[in-house]
């Protein structure tokens, strides 16, 4: 299934590639990693279904989030991935392990795909190979993903890769581009003993 390079990036997170893309570590000093990632945080569709706790508007801000993301993937609490094409190195989306606990072995997993890569199936080979290795190789038991009630696309992908649909979470994110108001989340969740998705 996944490939895992044995050459550690900077960041000590395994490239894991499979399936045409690669996995591999956001480079908050890279000028292409950055604006990429600004990119995505500023497009009226992300801000649709995520609203990050640090809204993203100009370089810095992106640059800044990719730091506080490399210190957290030191820390062992998440493995943030920039998703690329194999063959080109072409920047089309992110993936995240977050909030690991070591203890419980459980992590949030959540991603996004920039608009010209979408309806391609990135996600889903994304979210498989991160699975994966998350379930595998970083030791983790569950593995929860919540999207916003209504976002029909991500819940196919969940899906689509064994996360099976738990329920609804009442009022559990943050109103798009708010933080003072709340809407409910699906809430998937896929364990280690789960199949393995085909």
């Amino acid at each position: 299934m996944a490939h895992v390079d044995d050459q550690q990036s900077t960041h000590s997170l395994p490239d894991l590639h499979g399936s045409g893309i690669r996995l591999t570590s956001w480079n908050a000093d890279s000028d292409a990693d950055v604006a990429d990632y600004l990119r995505a945080s500023t497009d009226p569709e992300f801000r649709r279904w995520n609203t990050p706790l640090v809204l993203v508007t100009d370089l810095d801000g992106a640059r800044d989030v990719l730091r506080r993301r490399a210190e957290r993937t030191a820390d062992g609490t998440s493995a943030p991935y920039r998703v690329t094409d194999e063959s080109s190195g072409t920047t089309l989306g992110h993936i995240g392990i977050n909030e690991i606990s070591h203890v419980f072995r459980t992590a949030r997993v959540g991603y996004w795909v920039l608009p010209e890569a979408r309806g391609h199936g990135v996600a889903t080979r994304a979210l498989r190979l991160a699975a994966h290795w998350a379930l595998t190789d970083l030791g983790l038991h569950r593995l929860e993903l919540g999207h916003a009630l209504g976002h029909e696309a991500s819940c196919r992908i969940a899906e689509r890769c064994g996360f099976r649909l738990e329920g609804t979470l009442r009022g559990a994110m943050f109103e798009a581009g708010r933080h003072d108001a709340f809407r409910d989340e699906h809430l998937h969740g896929r364990l280690a003993t789960d199949p393995e998705c085909p």
